[in-house]
């Protein structure tokens, strides 16, 4: 959502964008012993980056390579350094960490230091990765034996890491910085990046990127949506950044949406929410209600509050990268490289 009423503050922000910047330059950068790779945004949230950091964690661990991802844990009420509990709940760890934890299969560490989080992995991770190495799934060799993948983390710089993954996509590219638009920071803030990830269906912007000198990594994302088979109409609810994307992604796997309601991003949900969104979906005449896989994290033990004749579905989100075995090599190719020790 634009609000242009708010563009004369705009000057002021980009202040604060070039104090921080020099702040970047002249401060310390602190560095973990295992490589790190970056996955983030220029955006204020919904560009993708749970479901690709899920991606790129498989994708690794088909190789061999021992990966777990530091996350700051946002919206959890304990800020101490600690591994995220697949069965834990999202006020421990964050509705994000733990639905990484739970779909990836690796683990997360939540911390608002993510070099914190970074050290407690490193040192507790040996026995997880012999357990992991010592499965029954023949892996391909790798050079590279550990890394960390960083969630979010394209503005937190005092990190260092051996690869920038940018997330971009259409509505970046024609945004504005904050408090007028949703850019954390500008397009020229993309030549930090090696990897710039975009939509796979938009050719255009790989050439506009391409035109203004980007000639790094290109890669083309296919955002999967699994939609429950419902005949009947449904009352879909969500509080993520970009709430379309989730109603049209429905719409488009062939459900009747009735209604629909948004909360703000993260929300976090409480039984008087839920009674209005039932009494929503029985106004509406849906038969069922439909959220995302985060939603579903964030009500947590909500979920067993939903009756018999509105229950709850999710619709489960996941990403593809376009040739993805080239893409893997590359970055592993980049790890290996990495000045930082690779060895457990």
């Amino acid at each position: 959502m634009r609000r242009p009423w708010l563009a004369p503050l705009v000057p002021l922000y980009r202040v604060g964008l070039g104090w921080r910047e020099l702040r970047f330059k002249n401060g310390p950068i602190r560095r973990l012993a295992w490589s790190v790779i970056s996955i983030g945004n220029l955006s204020t949230g919904g560009a993708g980056k749970t479901p690709l950091t899920i991606a790129l964690a498989k994708l690794l661990t088909a190789r061999g390579v021992h990966v777990d991802v530091l996350s700051c844990g946002y919206g959890r009420k304990n800020q101490e350094p600690t591994r995220v509990d697949p069965s834990g709940i999202a006020e421990q760890f964050g509705d994000e960490p733990l639905l990484i934890a739970r779909e990836a299969g690796v683990p997360v560490y939540v911390a608002p230091q993510r070099y914190k989080a970074g050290r407690m992995a490193e040192a507790d991770t040996t026995i997880g990765a012999q357990e992991t190495l010592s499965g029954k799934h023949e892996f391909r060799r790798s050079p590279v034996t550990a890394a960390h993948i960083l969630d979010d983390g394209f503005q937190h710089r005092q990190l260092d890491r051996a690869v920038d993954i940018l997330l971009l996509n259409r509505d970046d590219w024609r945004d504005a910085l904050l408090p007028a638009g949703n850019l954390r920071e500008g397009l020229r803030a993309t030549m930090r990046a090696e990897v710039i990830a975009i939509p796979g269906d938009d050719v255009e912007l790989e050439v506009e990127l391409k035109r203004r000198g980007w000639a790094g990594q290109v890669w083309r994302l296919k955002r999967c949506m699994e939609v429950p088979s419902i005949q009947e109409p449904v009352f879909a609810f969500c509080g993520i950044a970009r709430p379309e994307q989730f109603f049209s992604g429905l719409e488009r796997g062939g459900l009747h949406v009735a209604a629909r309601n948004a909360f703000r991003d993260h929300h976090g949900y409480t039984r008087g929410d839920l009674d209005k969104l039932f009494a929503a979906a029985r106004t509406a005449r849906a038969a069922a209600l439909i959220t995302t896989e985060k939603d579903a994290v964030r009500l947590g033990d909500l979920t067993s509050a939903f009756p018999a004749d509105l229950p709850l579905n999710t619709a489960r989100l996941h990403i593809e990268i376009e040739n993805a075995d080239a893409a893997i090599d590359w970055l592993v190719g980049c790890l290996a490289s990495s000045p930082s020790t690779r060895a457990l």
